[in-house]
């Protein structure tokens, strides 16, 4: 198994990145300007273009497994243009690893913590909260996705962790949970921009996510730990703190923001999103 990302160059709209043993090339609106190694664009693995999909030296249809942060993941080549993993993320998890780590050795918990991973995707996040000592609740809106989720917990060695595998809508699914009474230790969500539910209405961040966000709120406790990241144009680090202060009550003191990037080894960066998240402590 190939371990490992890495973002080899940016420029004239695109990005190549080296996913495990594969290179990919795939288009991005903020990769600007010249290319700074242009031999290294010429043969990919696997080129992804909007009109015409993916084209390559390997064959398009065949998975292939990289390690990240020491878990073991499946990545294969979707019709959106990804490849189930967006690297960004591993950024997050020695935060996460963290607050989890200090709720199991706490003197007065005799559970696992539990925590709440929303549009939980293929579970780079889950497993990681899973391995550190959480009980996890993995709601994704995608079976196919879900599967793919338990499939990397298959390869990580982590099926016998206290994951709850869950297709739902995020929205309908943190409600119910409120109605039930239950509390978590942690939130994870990462919304789209736009999305579509199991047999309910559309998802619009610019119009769901104050109320997604109130209804988590009753759900985490007291000093209960919240990461929101985010893709979506508007959506940068001083929206969504404020988003986490208005829903949640927390004093802007209390909540770090930052970017979602990545970096080329000669220190280009390029910018995919951002995040905000609190401990519950100010």
């Amino acid at each position: 198994m190939a371990s490992g990302h890495e973002l080899l160059d940016v420029g004239g709209g695109a990005r190549l990145e080296r996913f495990g043993a594969r290179v990919t090339d795939r288009p991005h609106p903020g990769a600007l300007g010249a290319r700074l190694d242009p031999v290294a664009w010429r043969a990919p693995d696997l080129r992804f273009d909007r009109d015409r999909g993916w084209t390559g030296e390997v064959d398009i249809a065949e998975p292939w497994a990289i390690e990240v942060e020491g878990l073991s993941l499946e990545l294969r080549a979707t019709d959106a243009g990804q490849v189930g993993l967006f690297p960004e993320h591993a950024a997050m998890l020695p935060w996460l690893r963290e607050r989890v780590v200090a709720r199991v050795g706490a003197p007065a918990r005799t559970q696992p913590p539990a925590v709440l991973h929303l549009f939980a995707y293929t579970g780079l996040v889950t497993l990681a909260l899973a391995e550190a000592g959480a009980a996890v609740v993995h709601v994704d809106a995608s079976r196919p996705t879900v599967a793919w989720a338990r499939r990397n917990a298959e390869t990580s060695g982590l099926t016998g962790r206290p994951v709850r595998w869950i297709v739902d809508d995020a929205v309908a699914f943190t409600e119910r949970e409120v109605r039930r009474g239950r509390r978590y230790a942690g939130i994870v969500l990462d919304p789209p921009s736009y999305g579509h539910g199991p047999g309910t209405g559309a998802w619009r961040i610019e119009d769901d996510l104050p109320a997604l966000l109130a209804a988590a709120g009753g759900l985490l406790e007291p000093d209960g730990f919240i990461l929101l990241t985010a893709h979506t144009a508007g959506f940068e680090e001083a929206r969504l703190a404020a988003e986490i202060e208005t829903a949640l009550r927390r004093p802007a003191r209390a909540i770090e923001t930052g970017p979602l990037e990545l970096a080329t080894a000669d220190g280009r960066t390029l910018g995919l999103g951002a995040f905000a998240r609190s401990s519950g402590r100010a």
